[in-house]
């Protein structure tokens, strides 16, 4: 099994979650987060003064998924979150050990 965390921009959400529905993709856990990568922020002018944003709001999106299906998810993140502009975001793909549903006990991929 491998979990993929996908940082996307927040306007993304909708048509990722489409893409993955799309590829059999049945659960999610999305999170909004804060971060900056080599976009770096920007300025802004508030009530006549000007400001640094550095960390830029963004969502974190947690799937654990079998081995098998994690390359049609990755590219249907790939496809729905592209914009090509930077800031669009990263996906980590991290092995997991194991998976247990809290209500059945169920175990490995089951529990998925």
């Amino acid at each position: 099994m491998k979990k993929i965390e996908a940082i996307i921009k927040p306007f993304k959400l909708e048509d990722v979650k489409e893409a993955l529905s799309g590829v059999g993709v049945e659960g999610m856990t999305v999170s909004e987060v804060k971060g900056f990568g080599r976009q770096k922020g920007h300025t802004e002018i508030y009530r006549g003064s000007e400001y640094t944003v550095d960390f830029l709001p963004k969502l974190k999106l947690e799937i654990v998924l079998s081995d098998g299906t994690v390359d049609a998810a990755v590219s249907a993140i790939l496809k729905a979150a592209k914009t090509g502009k930077i800031g669009d975001g990263k996906i980590f793909i991290l092995p997991v050990e194991q998976a247990v549903r809290i209500r059945t006990d169920e175990r490995g991929e089951q529990a998925v």
